[in-house]
């Protein structure tokens, strides 16, 4: 095993966001050096890594000459430039996920025919060049009204994501590549957090349940576990370990998926990267998935996943009608509560609905975490300074 803790080894994360910064939590605990790339200089990772360069993840002589600069190399965003990363690993650098893995699931379009070449289940889908193409889709009848659209390239946190009802909504719509998906008519959003090593070992954790806001289409709530059949739960881990094998991922898998009201379990999609919806496993689990990451892309052995105890995780956004630089109002009424837990991400200017941070609420009776997330959501405000 190579000596990665305390050494001259140096792990490169590709984005300097929150999931990266919650990464260096785990390397610094291991005294791993770690060397990060970001667009911002002012990224939440700045203040945690070794090594911080600013820099496009899109250019490809920048993410390059960055990879040169360590032995392994992970993302914490799936906009990275695939190209260099490509060379790097036929140079000799270890990239993981690999990049062969990311080019199937950067582009929702090969995403989903993915899915259906492996036999995965998935929503119906028709993928269009452009918004032309869509149109003329639509008064073909080759789709019908309502559908869900999604831009193929760069959508996250409800961009890139409508629910398309008239010919109004389309309009409204950027001309760019995009899949017209069939609307299901599910009863619970789920999600599953699979773990595999350079080795194949594979760990997943128990399943949760995602709570959605109507209207920015982001996670309110993370409940773990998900209050849900044991006959859908081992249905959900079954697909979300087909999933994994067939991408062949290293590291964590986020597998977003849809309960329907007949209890058939689709995928909606993957994130190769740690996830939202693993968040809750800070507080709540043995091993978290920010370790388990790191574990997994050294090829390290794998942690537990079992949760010690019921966990929430509430999402703090920008509020409505407020930007600028950011105030967490009353965040010192919520830290008086028992088992609540917030993190701040380091970005400090606020817009609506920008993930900002993040509410862990651990206890052993999940109804009763439900109730207290309810609570923090209703009290801590983030806003901008008047």
């Amino acid at each position: 095993m190579a000596n990665f803790f305390s050494s001259s080894f140096k792990l490169g994360i590709l984005g300097g966001g929150q999931l990266g910064k919650m990464m260096l939590y785990e390397t610094r605990k291991y005294d791993i050096q770690t060397y990060v790339l970001d667009p911002n200089p002012e990224a939440p990772c700045k203040i945690a890594c070794n090594y911080f360069q600013q820099g496009s993840l899109m250019d490809y002589d920048t993410v390059y000459n960055f990879g040169k600069k360590v032995d392994v190399l992970t993302f914490e965003i799936e906009t990275v430039n695939i190209k260099a990363l490509e060379k790097l690993e036929k140079e000799g650098t270890k990239v993981y996920p690999s990049p062969k893995t990311l080019k199937k699931i950067q582009n929702k379009g090969k995403q989903k025919l993915f899915y259906q070449e492996n036999n995965i289940p998935t929503a119906g889908f028709t993928k269009f060049s452009n918004k032309a193409h869509l149109t003329e889709g639509i008064t073909s009848n080759r789709i019908k009204l309502p559908f869900v659209w999604k831009s193929t390239q760069g959508g996250y946190d409800g961009k890139g994501v409508s629910v398309i009802r008239s010919g109004a909504d389309v309009a409204k719509l950027p001309d760019v590549e995009c899949i017209a998906e069939d609307l299901v008519n599910f009863k619970n959003e789920l999600a599953v957090i699979v773990i595999r090593n350079v080795s194949g070992d594979i760990k997943i954790y128990p399943i949760v349940e995602m709570e959605f806001h109507p209207e920015a289409n982001q996670v309110e709530y993370v409940i773990c576990p998900a209050r849900i059949d044991s006959k859908v739960a081992q249905k959900a881990i079954n697909i979300a370990e087909k999933v994994s094998k067939a991408f062949e991922h290293v590291g964590v898998l986020a597998v977003e998926m849809f309960q329907t009201h007949d209890d058939e379990i689709l995928v909606n999609e993957v994130a190769p990267r740690p996830h939202n919806s693993g968040h809750y496993s800070i507080e709540a689990s043995y091993t978290n998935q920010f370790e388990q990451h790191i574990r997994a892309i050294l090829d390290l052995p794998l942690g537990a996943v079992e949760s010690k105890v019921g966990g929430i995780m509430v999402n703090l956004v920008g509020e409505e009608g407020h930007t600028g630089e950011v105030i967490y109002k009353n965040i010192e009424n919520i830290m008086k509560m028992k088992g609540v837990t917030p993190h701040i991400y380091g970005k400090k200017q606020t817009r609506p609905f920008r993930k900002m941070g993040h509410v862990t609420i651990i206890h052993e009776n999940i109804d009763e975490a439900r109730k207290i997330a309810e609570e923090v959501k209703n009290t801590i405000k983030v806003i901008s300074k008047k």
